[in-house]
């Protein structure tokens, strides 16, 4: 094969391995992915049912910018209709462009806002994009994305914009009734109809997935040796990801064996930690934990004050949207995330505030404290750590049935809500 030949069949695996992707993690349609990548030419994946939007048109946006990648795809359902719901709903007017603007800290560290853009020119996206990782385009309900370097970051900030729209829509749904039932209003009929739509496209997708984890337990431990060690960090990761605990690459986990900390490397995506795994000896005498997880300080500081010895952190959905619903009003509200100073639980577990790293505000400060009480803790608008002490069995287990409550009490509490504005 020639040298051209090699660089093409390289290209086209790595669309083919994120669209695949795109369609296994429910993100998007194969028919309605256009996955485009540039080398000494521009490759795309072959088939694409969309109809508002040709292929050469995105290409001409590779002429616009200097990317390597572009992505342009419909979101799959329920993703379609909550972003259909956001740009009636949930728009905020900055002074020179419209965005959907959510909370979470996935959002405040990786977007800021998300950027709305009516039609998919090629100018007008690659003005929008030259500013922002991603954006929403109205015409088709889709999200257009881009990497400077490799597909691999087209993927991750289109799957970022998944996760952020849908914890902002039902994040403002529930906030949505509570003010109506503050201020004696009737909720909007249209709003509640969608509401309900959505739900049922999200039931049937999770039941498909209900036990698919469940078959068999994870690698059990305590580890004799380091290979072990490692079979496990990668098992463990792949089950985040196929159960849906993590997002993109936003996630981390990480094993206390012999005086190192296993820890998976920072933008590592989990289901594919092989060659991925730093050992970083815990007395600091190696510089290798320069590539690990921006976490990798708060999973030490728990394995230096707690007998655990296996962590998972992942970024579940319900547990983040049920984290940032407060209704009480103090001097530090909309610093919630980094300065809270209430001691909150969800469904038993510590809520805690903190930002990623090691500042003055950061989760290194709280997350280690609330695993003195309890073998979990779910940090303001992020995600849960969860631990065990033998293997990633105790705390995956955990992980899943945080999240399974915290999804039936924001459904508990929604349909209170609702009884109570219609009794009225």
């Amino acid at each position: 094969m020639t040298k051209k030949g090699e660089l093409q069949r390289k290209m086209k695996e790595l669309i083919d391995k994120y669209t695949d992707k795109l369609v296994s993690q429910g993100l998007a349609s194969g028919s309605e992915i256009l996955f485009l990548a540039i080398d000494e030419e521009i490759y795309s994946n072959t088939h694409s049912d969309l109809q508002f939007i040709s292929l050469q048109a995105l290409k001409e946006v590779f002429g616009l910018m200097n990317i390597n990648s572009l992505l342009f795809a419909v979101p799959e359902e329920p993703r379609r209709s909550i972003i259909r719901a956001l740009l009636r709903h949930g728009l905020s007017e900055l002074p020179d462009y419209r965005a959907i603007v959510p909370e979470d800290c996935e959002t405040r560290t990786f977007f800021h806002d998300i950027p709305v853009i009516a039609s998919p020119e090629p100018q007008k996206i690659a003005h929008i994009l030259s500013e922002r990782k991603s954006a929403v385009v109205e015409t088709g309900t889709a999200i257009v994305s881009y990497g400077t370097i490799s597909p691999e970051q087209a993927f991750i900030s289109y799957s970022s914009a998944c996760f952020s729209t849908f914890v902002k829509y039902f994040h403002d749904h529930l906030m949505y009734l509570e003010t109506c039932k503050k201020n004696d209003l009737k909720p909007d009929r249209e709003r509640i109809d969608g509401f309900d739509r959505i739900k049922a496209f999200l039931y049937p997708q999770q039941a498909g997935l209900e036990d698919t984890g469940s078959l068999h337990p994870l690698l059990q431990g305590p580890p004799e040796d380091e290979d072990k060690v490692y079979s496990m960090m990668v098992e463990a990761g792949k089950r985040l990801v196929t159960e849906r605990l993590v997002d993109s690459f936003f996630g981390n986990i990480s094993c206390s064996f012999n005086g190192k900390i296993y820890i998976s490397e920072t933008a590592a995506s989990l289901d594919e930690l092989e060659g991925c795994i730093d050992a970083v000896p815990v007395d600091g005498s190696s510089s290798v934990g320069i590539t690990s997880s921006s976490e990798f300080a708060t999973h030490r500081a728990i394995y230096r004050s707690t007998p655990f010895r296996f962590i998972l952190h992942g970024h579940p959905k319900f547990s983040v949207i049920m984290s940032m619903h407060c209704l009480k009003e103090c001097p530090l509200r909309g610093e919630c995330y980094k300065a809270c100073p209430e001691k909150r639980y969800v469904c038993g577990v510590p809520v805690v505030p903190g930002e990623v790293g090691t500042g003055p505000t950061g989760m290194v400060r709280t997350v280690p404290k609330a695993f003195m009480e309890s073998d979990a803790a779910i940090v303001y608008g992020h995600g849960i750590f969860t631990a065990g002490g033998e293997d990633f069995n105790r705390s995956f287990q955990r992980m899943k049935k945080i999240e399974e409550n915290c999804e039936k009490e924001y459904f508990r509490i929604v349909d209170g809500l609702i009884q109570e504005i219609s009794a009225c």
